[in-house]
């Protein structure tokens, strides 16, 4: 087989056609096959098959992954370390200095050749490493947060990790489930499929086990096939596994999928500054060259100068502290049991400031206790109870925490035999449209019963009659506001109220459907407690002290709603529901959000719209959810956050996923998302605001002096060691004040801070120049290597000492500490600077060793410099409102 990297594109675009074809030829032949024919062509059983079996189909065919297009492979990251614009810029420099130096030169200096390939080996194996380790990180991770199937092997339904799924296995499937690879249903209920990833469909696809198309349609079209990438939104099924990993459907089209994602806010601001830098130093370079080769007439010399300078404005350690940073941002926020599934999410997390969050678990204990079973009258009614014990009871689909409420309940009260006197005939499960599920059963006499449970509006709307008193009796307009006072009297004080119906009167034989769900007679109710959790109100209270507003977005009712919502804290002034929300157009609902912070009584679309509106407002929003309905909110938001224990569908949509589904957890990740972006924002604004007063220095140097300010090879070694000193910014402490409130991607105060501070810096070079020029009197040609010298040294250390400055608004080392990392790396750098300048090191280097005489007017020089940015501050805080 010809390896895919050696393919051209238009070969490659044909094998992957052939890929495609292949696949769909496959796929569509088994949809025709009858279901003896399908176990035999598979060589499985209703039974599944063995773990044996399923170990030996593994080895033949592989984990049940994509890997086609993979980006994670270890040659991948190495092209990733080397290959990046900072270090092709430096090999081009490079290149040009081994013509200038070796290749044209009397005397060939390989120094400042080796010093520049240095540069790019030392920024290309600390990103490599780095990328190394977060990789590693990220995979440590991603085994904490893993999507599971059941799958029938050995005889019983095991729960098993997705990759381990082989073609052959018979899988069960219910509402929120991922297609954990390319199937044919062999049993389906109600089974509605989402699967508009792969063909744009925007409403679900009813499946079905038998075969309902013909030969001709396409394969999309088939509804007895279901494909990996899709997920199950209502019904239940039993599949057998067809095809997994590459050998699926969307596998097939991998490679024409790949493409890269739209990029973050975050990392579109990175590139804008990356960009600015190189602009800068592209048009640097020609006038340094300029001014030099016709202010001192030597064109080779002014031709090295101006790649130096070319080199010392290149940020080539930028890509190695993005990496650096976000990796550890991402291992300490899994140590506050936050998962970044991706760590360009980080910034986002950090920017939110509109957190949307449903309601149960998150602010309650999601331990639903069912507290009231009760007839219209309110009256306890251990008959409302039976009935919704065999309903929960003989539901096939996931089996929610209001179900196990009523089991358990139901268990508590002696009515575990109950069951044994059905049989369960047929379903109608629940979806999010309806709001209620249906069972009917047949009782040993041969009586037939639909019992149908599910929210009280939707209940009463399908109910025609009421019982009361043990009589049946048409609903009339009393006995309707009889049911709804009840109702609102428990829901009040803050029930969750189900409302239960049945009939008896239901057809013999044949399928049942939402059409049966008609002429009901309602029974009663029961209310379940799920009472707020004790850590909400200080959660809700900790992000509204850090800029975030708190909105619930739920489907329970009014009464719950605002029941809970305030015992923690949450605005219940204003609410809204569902129904507000349909009536509203957008530009309402854009003024309603703006005093709205609980939403009653949605649907999943609902809920998508009302995030949606506060992003046209200009918020960044988060949306907090774990079930199937919050799958389409979660894909809407800026940011979503699901948690370890939630739906397929959810996880797989979210962005940050939480370990535990707290509120406290989730502001405590806020927190280490802005420190993380905090440090980011730090180098880059200390890497703009340095170039631009090097080029401002450079200029002013060309045009006064008779010689070079510094050597080719000088530039290149101060450069080396500033970025060395760099290194422990990704491990340093960010104030307290500035993860206070969200943080967004600002391209011009990233510009502002640099227009600012990058002239003051040069005054201060220019002050050296004069004490070199003056004071010590390195005023000749001969001399040029000792002012070379006293500027490589202050150049140098007061790069190294302005990180400080840079890195807090307040007074560094008295009111903010640096981290150990960061204080060691530019403590060592700084040292090492000093001890070059006023050693016979500098000869290395081609300069004079300084004079002891130098160290007090350093000392001034530098004070003088580090006062002046500390007033700076001052200066620009009060004009831009912040610092960093």
């Amino acid at each position: 087989m010809i390896p895919v990297n050696f393919m051209n594109g238009k070969s490659l675009g044909r094998q992957i056609q052939k890929n495609k074809h292949d696949t769909e030829v496959k796929l569509h032949s088994y949809a025709f096959l009858t279901a003896e024919e399908l176990f035999s062509h598979l060589s499985t059983t209703q039974a599944g098959l063995t773990s044996e079996e399923a170990e030996n189909r593994q080895a033949e065919f592989g984990k049940n992954v994509i890997t086609v297009g993979n980006k994670n492979t270890l040659l991948h990251r190495l092209r990733e370390a080397v290959v990046n614009p900072f270090n092709l810029i430096l090999l081009l420099i490079a290149i040009i200095t081994y013509f200038t130096d070796v290749v044209a030169s009397s005397r060939p200096d390989y120094l400042t050749v080796i010093i520049i390939l240095s540069l790019v080996l030392l920024s290309s194996l600390v990103a490599f490493i780095q990328s190394q380790r977060s990789n590693a990180a990220a995979e440590k991770l991603s085994k904490m947060i893993s999507n599971k199937a059941d799958a029938w092997r050995d005889g019983k339904l095991t729960e098993i990790p997705m990759d381990e799924i082989v073609p052959g296995d018979i899988v069960r499937l219910s509402a929120g489930d991922m297609l954990p690879a390319d199937v044919r249903f062999l049993t389906t209920k109600d089974t509605f499929v989402a699967q508009a990833a792969l063909t744009g469909e925007s409403n679900p696809v009813e499946k079905f086990s038998d075969i309902r198309n013909n030969q001709y349609d396409g394969l999309t079209d088939l509804g007895n096939i279901g494909f990996m990438g899709s997920n199950i939104v209502s019904g239940s099924a039993t599949a057998m596994v067809l095809a997994t990993g590459n050998s699926t459907y969307f596998g097939s089209m991998a490679k024409s999928l790949s493409g890269d994602r739209a990029k973050t806010s975050f990392e579109r601001g990175v590139d804008s500054v990356s960009g600015l830098l190189v602009r800068m130093m592209l048009v640097m370079v020609p006038i340094v060259f300029l001014i030099n080769g016709l202010a001192k007439s030597d064109w080779a010399g002014a031709l090295l100068f101006a790649i130096s300078i070319a080199v010392g404005l290149t940020p080539e350690m930028l890509p190695v502290i993005m990496t650096s940073t976000l990796a550890k941002g991402a291992v300490s926020m899994s140590k506050h049991k936050v998962i970044v599934r991706t760590l360009g999410a980080i910034q986002t997390f950090g920017e939110m400031d509109v957190l949307c969050t449903d309601k149960t678990g998150t602010l309650t204990e999601d331990k639903i206790v069912l507290e009231k079973y009760m007839n219209l009258h309110g009256e306890d009614d251990t008959r409302i109870l039976r009935h919704a014990y065999l309903n929960s009871y003989f539901q096939t689909g996931l089996k929610n925490l209001i179900d196990l409420a009523i089991i358990n309940r139901a268990v508590q009260n002696g009515l575990q035999t109950m069951p044994a006197a059905y049989n369960l005939v047929d379903e109608i499960p629940f979806d999010f449209s309806r709001r209620r599920m249906s069972v009917v059963l047949t009782d040993k006499s041969g009586k037939r019963q639909l019992i149908t449970k599910g929210a009280v509006e939707e209940i009463i709307a399908i109910s025609s009659f009421v019982e009361m008193s043990g009589r049946v009796m048409p609903m009339d307009e009393e006995s309707r506001r009889l049911a709804l006072a009840t109702y609102e009297k428990y829901n009040a004080d803050g029930l969750r109220m189900i409302a239960v119906a049945q009939k008896n009167e239901v057809p013999g034989s044949g399928a049942f459907s939402v059409a049966d769900e008609r002429d009901m007679v309602l029974i009663g109710f029961v209310g379940f407690l799920d009472p707020p959790k004790e850590s909400a109100r200080a959660a809700i209270t900790a992000l509204r002290e850090h800029g975030m507003r708190t909105v619930v977005l739920t489907g329970d009712s009014e009464g719950v709603a605002v029941k809970v919502c305030g015992k923690v804290g949450v605005n219940t002034s204003r609410l809204l529901t569902g129904r507000d929300i349909e009536q509203m157009d957008d530009a309402a609902l854009l003024d309603a959000i703006t005093s709205c912070d609980l939403f009653a009584k949605l649907s999943p679309s609902q809920k998508e719209r009302v995030v949606r509106a506060f992003q046209t407002a200009g918020h960044t929003v988060g949306y907090m959810g774990d079930g199937i309905n919050d799958a389409p909110p979660l894909r809407q938001a800026d940011v979503g956050i699901s948690v370890d224990s939630a739906v397929d569908i959810a996880k797989e949509t979210a962005d940050i996923i939480l370990l535990k589904k707290d509120l406290m957890v989730l502001e405590e990740g806020v927190i280490e998302g802005r420190r993380t972006f905090g440090n980011i924002i730090k180098y880059i604004k200390m890497a703009a605001s340095g170039n631009f007063g090097n080029m401002i220095s450079v200029i002013a140097a060309s045009i006064f002096l008779p010689f070079l300010p510094m050597l080719p090879v000088q530039i290149l070694t101060q450069n080396l060691l500033c970025d060395l000193s760099q290194m422990g910014i990704p491990f340093d402490s960010v104030d307290k004040e500035y993860i206070r409130k969200p943080r967004k991607w600002e391209t011009q105060s990233i510009k502002s801070f640099m227009a600012f501070l990058g002239p003051l810096s040069s005054v201060f070079d220019i002050v050296c120049f004069a004490v070199m020029w003056w004071a010590i009197g390195a005023n000749t040609v001969e001399l040029s290597p000792l002012f070379q010298c006293g500027w490589f040294v202050f150049g140098t250390v007061s790069q190294v000492l302005v990180i400080h400055m840079i890195r807090t608004a307040k007074l560094p080392f008295l009111q903010s500490t640096p981290s150990i990392p960061l204080f060691l790396s530019t403590f060592v750098v700084a040292v090492v600077a000093l001890a070059t300048g006023f050693t016979d090191f500098a000869i290395g280097l081609d300069m004079h060793r300084l004079p002891l005489v130098l160290i007090p007017w350093l000392a001034i020089i530098l004070a003088g410099y580090l006062l002046c940015v500390q007033l700076a501050k001052k200066v620009y805080v009060r004009r831009y409102g912040e610092w960093m």
